[in-house]
Parts: structure tokens; sequence; C-alpha cells
């Protein structure tokens, strides 16, 4: 009797730990793949026969490439926050000159929840923010496997205490992250565990430290094709506020150096797709690659001399919108290599990943899960997607919103209001392009009396999003005075009074060339 009684608990036992098992394995692997500042034309899947990027092509061919993704804030702490969060800037509030990301927000961030639900997690690179009122070590005990690198990190493998070990095999951090991925991958096969691996590139962001064996690739190269809107000649019919912006006062290399500046550019791109490669034949090796999904996209966009503007931060195209690949290797190979339309977010990351996972999103968030997209159940997730300036220098902070088809810019700032830099009075202006005909945005048709029931629908757009953004901005982080200030309809003696609340300070804060550009920086105080 009493070996029977054994043998049943036993055959329980067994039972439940290959349920379990069973239950792990149905869950997918999860890596997410970020670089910085990668416009979203700098891949040859995106058409650029300049660009070297052979596995990030692969993967499109594989996969789904998106050629409508936005990055909701574009600049690189508050998209950060809003990957991790699925939340809009107002509503998490990071930013430069705005203050950290609250504890009780990064609770919620899809690599906390996961590891609860019990994925293996891991986490390299540049994370990008802080949480307030703690230090960046903090971060180390919320993940199984932390490389995160304070600030900028650096190019220099050896600068990076993650990474460093790396070193003398991969001098230059691309590769050393690939490294790094490899090893986690085989850790997370040894633990049994499905696993929820995240690493943040450093390249292609200033400075440019191309990997010389990347660069070595374009060295016979001494043209490079430019964008179809390049140089100044081409942002003349733009707002006077652009104008004001960093985008179009600095990086000023991309309009007088364009062939050297792309040139490293791309190599840095190169450095990226090399560690991608890596990183898929670990999993081919480790016998992962039939149940890991991989997401590759980046912070921002860049506007690499379009219209003359260098840098990101404006909603223009090049400057906002950013790559995304989604591969799922679960789905029938007939979604191999399909393009979507769909208007995207760096929101939708979180909630895609959740939904990938299983696990609940928080309530409420912002983000779309973009799996209806790829299994082919819908062609479209919104219809309209905001964009915000929050940060810089005030007169070129804006919002706008974005279908597949149209743009609404709403530039808020002056009355008689001149900008020494530039000179040129500033009154409230209306930006409207007929993106399905005019995608690199050289004709404004908002005063066309042909085109007036489609500003009417974008301008409907727009007030809904600003009264979501009344209803749910975050309080303490300076992000109040943004629903007046933004208001098309508040009159300018209504708004002038809170230009002297917002936080914004000098777009120099993040300055071109500046050892602390990017890093961010904790708001000892809260306005």
């Amino acid at each position: 009797m009493r070996n029977v009684v054994l043998f049943t608990v036993s055959l329980v036992l067994s039972l439940a730990i290959a349920s379990s098992l069973n239950a792990a394995e149905s869950r997918p692997n999860i890596i997410f793949l970020l670089s910085d500042d990668q416009t979203i034309g700098a891949m040859g899947c995106s058409g650029n026969k300049d660009v070297i990027t052979p596995n990030l092509d692969k993967l499109a061919s594989e996969g789904m490439r998106f050629r409508n993704h936005y990055d909701t804030t574009s600049i690189c702490m508050a998209s950060r926050s809003s990957i991790m969060t699925g939340l809009y800037e107002y509503r998490h509030g990071c930013n430069f000159s705005h203050g950290d990301l609250e504890r009780r927000l990064f609770d919620q961030t899809y690599p906390v929840k996961l590891r609860q639900a019990g994925y293996l997690t891991g986490f390299a690179g540049k994370i990008g923010y802080i949480i307030e009122g703690e230090k960046f070590e903090a971060f180390e005990k919320e993940f199984d496997d932390w490389a995160g690198g304070p600030g900028q990190t650096n190019y220099e493998t050896a600068k990076n205490k993650g990474i460093s070990k790396y070193a003398d095999k991969y001098p230059h951090c691309s590769r050393a992250y690939g490294a790094w991925g490899q090893d986690f991958i085989k850790s997370a096969k040894a633990s049994g565990k499905p696993f929820c691996m995240s690493i943040s590139f450093k390249a292609p962001h200033l400075p440019p430290v191309p990997d010389p064996i990347d660069l070595k690739l374009y060295e016979s190269k001494r043209t490079f094709a430019r964008p179809a809107n390049y140089g100044v000649e081409n942002g003349k019919h733009l707002s006077v506020q652009v104008h004001t912006s960093r985008a179009a006062t600095s990086y000023r290399e991309w309009v007088t150096d364009y062939d050297n500046t792309v040139r490293t550019y791309y190599a840095q791109i190169t450095g990226v797709d090399a560690a991608v490669g890596m990183i898929r034949e670990e999993l081919a090796r480790q016998g992962l690659d039939r149940n890991t999904v991989i997401i590759f996209t980046s912070d921002n966009g860049y506007n690499s001399g379009s219209h003359g503007f260098g840098d990101k931060v404006v909603p223009y195209e090049e400057g906002s919108k950013a790559p995304l690949i989604i591969y799922d290797p679960r789905l029938p190979t007939e979604h191999a290599g399909q393009v979507s339309d769909a208007v995207t977010a760096n929101v939708d990351m979180t909630a895609t990943i959740f939904a990938l996972s299983g696990v609940s999103a928080p309530e409420g968030i912002d983000g779309k899960s973009l799996l209806p997209l790829l299994n082919g159940s819908t062609n479209r997730v919104r219809e309209w997607l905001p964009l915000f300036n929050f940060w810089g220098t005030e007169s070129a902070q804006s919002m706008a919103v974005v279908s597949s088809d149209w743009k609404y810019i709403f530039w808020y700032y002056g009355i008689g209001r001149k900008k020494r830099s530039k000179g040129g009075e500033m009154t409230p202006t209306e930006e409207l392009f007929h993106l399905t005909n005019d995608r690199i945005e050289m004709v404004n048709v908002a005063s066309d009396a042909n085109f007036s029931a489609h500003l009417g629908a974008a301008r409907t757009a727009y007030d809904t999003e600003l009264a979501a953004m009344k209803a749910k901005v975050i309080k303490g982080h300076g992000h109040e005075p943004y629903p007046v200030l933004f208001d098309r309809t508040s009159s300018w003696e209504t708004k002038e009074p809170l230009l002297k609340l917002i936080t914004a300070k000098s777009a120099n804060e993040e300055g071109k060339g500046s050892p602390n550009e990017g890093k961010p920086k904790s708001s000892k105080k809260r306005k």
C-alpha cells in the first residue's frame, strides 16, 4: 500500500512538472532590440542601396516590416520611457527637464511584470533614464541579468561595466552586446525558463565612432544618395517655429558634409546589424530559434539632412519615424516578408510584448498590441496617433496627429514673437500634409480650400487627443500647462503666462558633443 501511495504521489508530481514545462515552452521567448537614432530608411530592406544591413534585411524577409512606425516623443529619454511603460510622455512624465520615471510606473513595465510571471529577464546597454529618488544601481536587482549602463554609455567596450569582459575580442560595444546576448541565450536555455532579453545599442548615436571593421566596408564609397527632400531649400516652406529648433540650428554636418557624416552613420548601423546576426546564430545553435520572437526598432528617427535638419525631435517624417521589424517564427510561412502600412508607435512595444507573453498588460496603457497585424486579422490598430515635443526651446515645441494618409501639426507659439536666431515673426501655425501623395512633406495644404474637409477631420482628431491629455496629464512633472498651450482655440494672452511654468531648459542640455548628452538628470525639485 505504501508503494502505491508513493507511486501515486510521484506520478502527480511528474505530471505537474511536465505541465509546468509545457506551459513554459508554449510561451515564446522575446528579444527586444533597440538602436539609437536610426532613421526609418537606414536599412537595405527599406530600399536603401547604400547601407549594409544583411541581417536586418533577412529578419524583415522572414517577419513583418512596418512603414509607418512613429516614436510619439522623438527624443531618447521620453521615448525609452514610453517603450517601457506603454504610456505617452504626458502620462509618464519622464524627459529631460521634466523629471525621472516614478517607481510606481517602473513597476508596471514589461521586464518587471514578465519576471514576476516566470520569465528570465536580461537587459544590456543604454536604458536612458533612472527611477525617481533612486540610484542608477537600483536597476540591477530588477533583472535576472543586468548589463545596463548610465547616461549614453560608451562605444569602447572596456568602459562599460556590464560588457567589459568582452573587450579583448570585441573592443567596439556593438558586437560586444551581441556577445552578451549570446551568453544570455545560453543561460536562458540552461534555466529552462522562457526569457525576455532587451538590448539597447548605443549606435548610431553621436559621437560618430564606428567599428573599424564596419567603416572599412564603406571606405571606397565616395558619395551617398541624399533624401528626396534634402537641404535647407526644401525646408523654407515649413513653419517659422521649427527653424528655431535644435534640428535646424545644430548638427550642420548633415548639410555641410553629408557624405562623410552618413558614411560613419551607416557604418555604425552595420555594427548593430552584425550583432543581430550574432544573436540569431546563437538562437539556432541552442535550438531556440523556432520559439523566439524578435522585435527590432529605434528610440527615435533622424532627420539626416531632410528639409535641412539634423537631429530628431521635430514631428516631420524622418525625425519621428523609426524602423520596426517583428519576426514571429511560429506564424505560418505565408506571413513572412509582409509590409504593413498601419500606423504604429513606440507605446505599442510594451503592449505587444505583454500580448506575446500572455501576461496581462497594465490597465489603461496607451499602446496597442500589434499581434492582429502580424496574424493578418486586421490591417490597422488605430486611426490617428498623437506626436509630441514637450522639450527644448519653447518656440519649437509642438503637438501633431498622424494617420496613414494625413499629418496635422500645430505650432502653438507666438503672437508677434521673434527669435533672434532666425528672426521672423511667429504666429500659431497649422500644417497639413497629404502623406499619401506627399510623404516627404513638401506641400502644406492647411490653407487650401480643396482640403478643408480633411483639415476639419484632422483638427477633430487633434482636439480629441488634446482632451485626453487634459484628463490624464501626470502631475508634478511640468506637463500641466500643455493642454492649454497646445489648445488651438486658446488666446495667446491665456498661454503666455504659462510659459514660465514650463520646465524646459536650453536645447544645449542635450547639446551636440556634450559628454552629458542624453544623460538622465534627477529633478531634485518638482515644479
